[in-house]
């Protein structure tokens, strides 16, 4: 109906102690499959009051998740302004591969892009924002540029941000591009201290930075590493 109406989403992700079923892992999934709906995730807490000002001054019925507990303690705008609808940010540049993460998985793959410069291997870090509508430009011209993603979410991975890029790949005729999703697999997972559980599925920064690893490597191996 497209109504303007803005839904504000606590507990996004893995919550820590509240309980096996507490865990924000379905709202990408059935969110983004509602006609005109607008979801986000932002990175930190200055993204996040910007975006509820987009999802309030959208017109549409948007969404913006947040998780359980402290913000990072990044400096807040005095004026917020809107975010552009649909645009994603490129935070780092580079050509053996990408990271292409929402919400506040941003910062693992900040870390994890920092640990493999050291090593001499550059990839790229997309702050999505948008699960839907996705940027598509800019995940299309990392594909081309590296040949190479690695999606990052704090969700269940069917039917999540990782699948709604692969999606967009597979209709722009992209199925040589290499993708690795990581996110939460499908279950009822105990709860914990989010920094335990988030290891545990390859969600730290060690675990993207393996992950960009072994897939950059598997690239080459087959000879089609940009």
């Amino acid at each position: 109906m497209d109504i303007p109406v803005a839904f504000a989403i606590d507990r996004g992700g893995i919550v820590g102690a509240d309980g096996p079923t507490h865990h924000g892992l379905l709202d990408f999934t059935y969110l983004r499959a509602l006609p005109n709906m607008i979801v986000m995730a932002s990175k930190d807490e200055n993204e996040l009051a910007r975006m509820l000002k987009t999802a309030v001054e959208a017109n549409h019925p948007a969404s913006v998740r947040f998780p359980r507990g402290n913000g990072l303690g990044v400096p807040m705008d005095e004026t917020l302004e809107p975010v552009e609808i649909g645009k994603g940010e490129l935070l780092r540049e580079g050509s053996d591969g990408a990271i292409i993460a929402i919400g506040h998985m941003v910062a693992a793959a900040v870390e994890a892009a920092e640990r493999l410069s050291s090593e001499g291997v550059e990839v790229a870090v997309m702050n999505a924002r948008f699960v839907r509508p996705l940027d598509t430009e800019m995940v299309l011209a990392l594909a081309d540029t590296t040949g190479c993603l690695v999606t990052v979410e704090d969700h269940y991975l069917d039917g999540g941000f990782g699948s709604a890029v692969l999606e967009a790949l597979e209709a722009n005729g992209r199925s040589d591009v290499k993708v690795a999703r990581i996110g939460v697999p499908v279950g009822v997972h105990q709860h914990g201290p989010p920094e335990v559980l988030r290891a545990r599925f390859g969600m730290d920064a060690d675990g993207i930075a393996q992950r960009v690893r072994d897939l950059i490597a598997a690239d080459r191996r087959v000879g089609v590493h940009r």
